[in-house]
Parts: C-alpha cells; structure tokens; sequence
C-alpha cells in the first residue's frame, strides 16, 4: 500500500486552480497527499457557468487514464449549471449546509452511477463550494480588511448578516466576490483574492468554514 495518495482536483477556473496549487497543495503535501489542479474543460472559456456534463465527461477521462488517482471537485455553487444531481432538490433548502449536503450526495451518487466500472465511489470526492471560494477570505475579518484595503467594519458587517463565511449567498450582487468587487475596486479574483488567500492561510479558513474543513479532512484521510 502506498503511503501517500495522489489527488487530480478538478478546478471550475483559474481561481480555483491557483488556490489549489499555491495553498491547498503544498499544506497537503506535508502529510503526504499530492493534489494536482486541472481546469474543468471548456474550449474558448475559463470558469463560470459549470455545468454537470462538462463536469462529467472530465471525471471520467481521469477515472479512465489513472486508476490508482484519486478524483476531486473544487467547484462554486454560485452559478453552477441546474442540470447538476440535486441541484432542483436543494434550491428548496434554507440552509446552506443542506443545499451542500443534497448537491455532494447527489453528485456522488450520480458518478457511481455512471461509472461504478471505474471503481468511482472509492476514488471519487465531490466537493461544491458554499457559496464561492470567496466565502473563505472571510474567515479572517482583520486578515481580509488589511489585504483588501476593506474598513475591517464592512466585513465584519456582513458576517453578522450572514452569520458565517460559508453562508455569504448566491445572489448575483451578494455573493462573496460581488460584496467584495463593490467594496474594493482593486479586488481582482485571480491577483488579489489569492493574495488575500495566502496571507489568511488554510488553517483560519478551516476553523470558520466547517463545509471546507470539512472536504480537506477527506483529502487528508486519504
């Protein structure tokens, strides 16, 4: 039995894939799981708009092409595709943690499904970001104030709305990225939001975000 595990993360944009190679990769390399951040495919576009069948098709291709690699999700509920397993079921549910819930079982379930051949329940992790990535800078008010150039106040405002960093909505001009678009206007996803990342580091984000320390203690498991 090997004594380290290799994970394929398969990233809704650029975003995501930096977050994972610049903070989540090497924090997980220390105990012995290697992640490997791959674009979801989508010829002539980056990020946004997911939908399952892109998803999909790309889960398979890596099930299909290592069969001793772990596949994973890192994939925004915000705007994702309503062709997704669960996606009708948990627009019903006021809690984000439920919405979470019904969208990860049923993802899973939907894989194992379609490719149960592949040994997919054993090596398939999904994971559906409530409700943007975004959502964990929040985890540190004074990290995120001082970063972003944000009034600490703001941010700590929409929290007490919120109540947590996970459950920041969905909504086009209250999701985490919009709230912090429009308090900052050199607040760039891919720039500034990685710094902000860095700067805050994994282990704030997992003491405030229960639903992502939630997945990061399947990967560390592994």
């Amino acid at each position: 039995m090997n004594d380290y595990a290799e994970v394929i993360v398969l990233a809704e944009g650029p975003t995501e894939q930096l977050f994972v190679k610049r903070l989540l990769a090497p924090y997980l390399a220390h105990q012995g799981v290697f992640l490997t951040p791959v674009i979801l495919d989508k010829p002539g576009e980056k990020g946004g708009d997911v939908k399952f069948a892109r998803a999909r098709n790309d889960i398979e291709k890596h099930l299909k092409q290592r069969k001793n690699t772990w596949i994973t999700l890192l994939v925004d509920y915000y705007g994702i595709g309503s062709d997704w397993p669960g996606y009708a079921e948990s627009k019903k549910q006021a809690q984000h943690t439920r919405k979470a819930q019904i969208m990860n079982q049923a993802t899973a379930e939907e894989i194992d499904t379609l490719f149960s051949d592949l040994n997919s329940a054993q090596r398939f992790i999904p994971y559906l970001s409530m409700y943007e990535i975004e959502a964990l800078y929040f985890s540190d008010p004074p990290g995120l104030a001082e970063q972003s150039g944000v009034p600490q106040k703001a941010i700590e405002q929409i929290l007490a709305t919120c109540g947590e960093p996970e459950n920041i909505n969905d909504h086009s001009t209250t999701a985490p990225s919009k709230r912090l678009e429009k308090l900052s206007s050199r607040f760039k996803k891919t720039t500034t939001g990685i710094a902000i990342a860095t700067a805050i580091g994994i282990p704030k984000m997992r003491e405030s975000c229960p639903l992502f320390n939630n997945w990061v203690t399947k990967l560390e498991n592994l």
